[in-house]
This record gives C-alpha cells, sequence and structure tokens, in this order.
C-alpha cells in the first residue's frame, strides 16, 4: 500500500496510470472498462465512511480534497480514504448532519458541499481520460451509497445522503427479495465485458426476469 493526499484523484496522469494498472490487474485493455472498474472502488472508497456516519449518528467527515489521504494498493485500486475534519461548532465541538435545528442543518449542508465537490472533480478527470460517460460515473456512486447503507444496517440513510449531496446524484434504490434487501441498481461496473467474467447478478442490463431469479437464489429460502 503506498498513501497519496487526495487531490491526486484530479491528477490526469496519476488517475490514467492507476486506471492502466487496474486494466493490466483485470486484463483488459480498454480504458472506458478499466476507468469504470477503478471508479466503482474509489466511489465507495469515498463515500463509505460518510454513509456509516449517517447510519450511526456521529458527525460524517468533510470529503474536500484537501482533507483526506488515499491508501491505494499495487492494482491501482484505492481501498481506504482516512478522513481529517468533520462539521464542528462555534465552541469547535463535533456536529452530527442529522441533529435538529440550524446546527445539523449547517453539518449537513457542509458534508454534502465538499462531497459534491469532489465527486464532480474526480468523475470528470476518470470520463476524461477513460472515455466513461460522467451520468454512468454518478450513477455508480448511487449505487455505492445504497450498498453502504445496507452493510450499515440502514438503507433509509442512502436518501437522505443524496439529497444532502444533490446536483447528479440520485437517491439509491433497493429491492426486497424474501428476506433480503438489494440495491436496485442503476450502474453497470462493466465487468462482463473483461474475458472470462460474466454480469454481475444484480446488473441492470440482465433481463429483468433473469435477475429476479438470480436475486431470489441468492436470497435463499423465506422461512
Amino acid at each position: 500500500m503506498s498513501t497519496v493526499p487526495g487531490q491526486r484523484l484530479t491528477d490526469p496522469a496519476w488517475v490514467a496510470a492507476r486506471i492502466d494498472e487496474m486494466g493490466r490487474t483485470w486484463g483488459t485493455d480498454v480504458p472506458r472498462v478499466a476507468g469504470t472498474l477503478w471508479w466503482c472502488m474509489v466511489a465507495s472508497t469515498l463515500v463509505g465512511p460518510i454513509t456509516r456516519a449517517y447510519a450511526v449518528g456521529s458527525p460524517a467527515p468533510v470529503a474536500a480534497l484537501g482533507e483526506f489521504d488515499c491508501e491505494v494498493r499495487p492494482d491501482g485500486g484505492v481501498e481506504h480514504a482516512r478522513f481529517r475534519r468533520v462539521p464542528v461548532d462555534a465552541d469547535g465541538r463535533a456536529v452530527r448532519s442529522d441533529v435538529g435545528g440550524e446546527r445539523g442543518a449547517c453539518a449537513a449542508e457542509e458534508v454534502g458541499d465538499a462531497l459534491r465537490a469532489t465527486l464532480a472533480a474526480v468523475i470528470a478527470q476518470v470520463s476524461a481520460v477513460s472515455g466513461a460517460g460522467m451520468p454512468a460515473l454518478w450513477a455508480i456512486v448511487a449505487d455505492a451509497v445504497g450498498n453502504r447503507a445496507l452493510d450499515a444496517g440502514a438503507p433509509e440513510v442512502g436518501a437522505r445522503l443524496a439529497a444532502d449531496v444533490g446536483a447528479r446524484l440520485l437517491a439509491p434504490r433497493f429491492v426486497t427479495v424474501g428476506t433480503r434487501t438489494f440495491v436496485k441498481r442503476i450502474s453497470c461496473c462493466l465487468v462482463y465485458e473483461v474475458r472470462g467474467c460474466q454480469m454481475c447478478t444484480s446488473c441492470p442490463k440482465r433481463p429483468a426476469a433473469e435477475r429476479a431469479a438470480l436475486l431470489a437464489e441468492t436470497a435463499g429460502p423465506s422461512s
């Protein structure tokens, strides 16, 4: 692992090199595919700690580019982000974004604005160097928020974080099959375009009936 400042995520040469590393690892020389796979990991890394904070009611970190460092794997993937700051009040006390009144509203605005700016800046670079469409990259973020909210046992916070971010981030959607809840995905990671790989079980490009059957199989018996 190596550690780099968050600003490197907007360095075109650095991003291109990491996407190239990801492509070699997966065995694809298609930048659009490698870039999409790389962004799936980065997006989850960026939204994960914030989504968890929303779920447990703790102060959410401020994801401004100058406020975190990234741990980078040898394959180019960004696995962890270390955030340095949360919103504070006039007395320097940490403020949760879900508390009532003006303090909570200001905290939610600061967290949402910072994440929106970072996502927009990084998505622009990923799109520029890989050729992946920006709407598709934003859709990956929505699904990442949904998955991290499910991991935290609080799918409902996904919509609140998406609303705080605003802009082009759609609220994650969910579907319950038996006793399990899954993200009703709107994004595709393009892994099926890699030789030897198949579509994900929940891929939105699968026929609806096929996807429903596979999710039911994954969910297992309902009792």
